[in-house]
């Protein structure tokens, strides 16, 4: 999908100078309890609805680098499907071992009905 400039308030525009913002799928293909991995430039990008509460999330597992997509959603823990790490669907931070280290979590909006996820440049 094509790639829009940064919108937002002034303020998050000087806190994030080099994001650009992604459509990645419309807010009807993602509806509360599921999620869905998205190639936005390089990087995987793991967008959840937890209750109408949309979180973005880089989709790679930090303990061994496995999709997460392929794991599991639940509550707001995402599980990986490896080796079982969780991390805290709100912040990215790991819950449970192997795994560490956070996972990125992205802004996100959602414009006329589409999601759209803020990634650095």
């Amino acid at each position: 999908m094509n790639a829009a400039n940064f919108g937002g308030n002034p303020q998050e525009r000087a806190r994030n100078p080099n994001a650009v913002r992604y459509p990645v799928a419309k807010l009807s293909d993602l509806p509360p309890g599921t999620m869905r991995a998205f190639e936005v430039g390089s990087r995987t990008i793991l967008v959840l609805n937890l209750d109408g509460e949309l979180h973005a999330l880089n989709g790679i597992c930090s303990h061994a680098y496995s999709e997460l997509a392929k794991g599991f959603f639940a509550g707001d823990l995402v599980t990986c499907a490896l080796h079982l790490s969780q991390f805290d669907v709100r912040t990215g931070e790991p819950i449970s071992p192997p795994a560490t280290e956070a996972i990125a979590k992205y802004a996100l909006a959602v414009d006329e009905g589409v999601i759209l996820v803020d990634i650095p440049d």
